[in-house]
């Protein structure tokens, strides 16, 4: 935790904090990686949370079945890998149990529900102000560490607010226990949705799952190795889009043609797609093998939603108890971040991987790489060496303000 001095508050003015290190917002894996490298490097620092935990988003918000979709070495962060008696793919109690380590390992102590309302560069004392319901923070350096999946998307659909039924995104279900026997309209295809839907399927519910776009589906492993690492290796001898066609010819072996059961493969291959755009393809861990079984049955579109059900644009009806919205996340940095025009308006850098980690006037971004762990991992490495070389020059500053 950074060292900080403080003063009192007026009736004019907030109390306000001063900062030894940078002040980091968001204390997920991202917020507690950067901490514990600028720590490795003798760099001090301050992590704001939101919420009453560490990252609050597995803690809080995601599903108890969910188990990371990538090999636990992807998924590591920096100077503090997972136990060698982790199984491959961690479950969600485990991977928090391993954050909550690592926290402890480093002596991470963030300060928790602090909500920061502005951070805003202050251009004539050369500060970052950062305000929360109860402070104003100043420090040389800011690291936005709140990730690109800080909000539920809440679509905009005719008529769910006519629906008689239970409505409510992912990051509230837990399990398929409360929808026994129940037809329940899954809304989206992603991981998120096919593995709610299979959860559903496990708990003796009818899950219809709407797929508005094309998807990619991979299976999560070929030939007993991880699809991912599979891709990592290829790719550093060969161009994406030949890794691309690899990876879907063996998908077509493996899987089949997924086509055929009503989820259209994008023209774009799925790493090219992920580039370009951050859409993640789909691991299959059971879901595709239920819509063929016809257990999840796939919907193409919602027109509107009724009082008792949805109309689709197929000119389908179906009459359902609940519908779920598995419409992802996104980044809340620009609510708060004012004055700086290095996020675009969906939250996210303007500066492409691999540069947009640094920003002006002392500004950095870690978890924003579209690249999951293994990308936070990366940019906190890099962010911690670019403000240890600028913290040994204002190192005797900090110490005598």
């Amino acid at each position: 935790m950074g060292s900080y001095k403080e003063e009192e508050k007026t009736d004019q003015q907030p109390k306000w904090l001063w900062v030894n290190g940078p002040i980091i917002v968001g204390a997920g894996p991202s917020g507690l990686a950067v901490s514990a490298c600028l720590k490795e490097n003798g760099v001090p620092s301050l992590i704001l949370e939101r919420s009453d935990c560490i990252a609050s988003l597995w803690q809080q918000k995601t599903y108890d079945r969910l188990k990371l979709h990538l090999p636990k070495q992807f998924c590591q962060l920096p100077l503090f890998g997972f136990p060698e008696n982790f199984p491959k793919y961690p479950s969600k109690k485990l991977f928090i149990s391993y954050l909550e380590d690592y926290a402890k390992h480093f002596g991470i102590v963030p300060k928790f529900k602090q909500s920061v309302k502005v951070a805003e560069f202050d251009h004539v004392s050369g500060f970052w102000k950062v305000e929360t319901q109860d402070f104003l923070y100043l420090s040389k350096w800011l690291i936005v560490a709140t990730g690109e999946n800080a909000e539920p998307v809440i679509p905009e659909i005719q008529g769910i607010d006519k629906f008689k039924g239970a409505v409510l995104h992912t990051s509230v279900y837990k399990s398929g226990t409360e929808f026994n026997n129940q037809r329940v309209l899954v809304i989206g295809c992603g991981n998120s949705g096919m593995e709610v839907s299979l959860d559903l399927c496990r708990h003796n519910a009818i899950p219809h799952m709407v797929v508005r776009n094309s998807v990619h589906i991979l299976p999560r492993e070929m030939l007993g190795i991880s699809t991912f690492s599979i891709a990592m290796a290829l790719l550093k001898w060969l161009p994406i889009r030949v890794v691309d066609k690899l990876l879907l010819l063996v998908a077509n072996l493996t899987l089949g043609s997924t086509d055929k059961l009503g989820l259209r493969r994008p023209k774009t291959g799925p790493l090219e797609l992920k580039n370009a755009t951050g859409k993640t393809p789909v691991l299959d861990v059971g879901a595709l093998s239920q819509i063929r079984n016809g257990k999840i049955q796939i919907m193409h579109g919602v027109k509107e939603i009724t009082k008792i059900g949805a109309k689709f644009i197929d000119g389908k009806e179906g009459e359902y108890d609940s519908i779920i919205l598995a419409t992802g996340y996104k980044s809340n940095v620009p609510s708060w971040l004012k004055g700086t025009d290095f996020f675009t308006e969906q939250g996210m850098p303007k500066t492409p991987f691999p540069n947009g980690w640094k920003g002006e006037n002392g500004l950095y971004t870690v978890g924003f790489t579209r690249r999951g762990l293994l990308g936070t991992a990366n940019d906190a490495k890099k962010i911690a060496r670019d403000i240890s070389d600028q913290w040994r020059k204002y190192k005797g500053f900090c110490k005598n303000f």
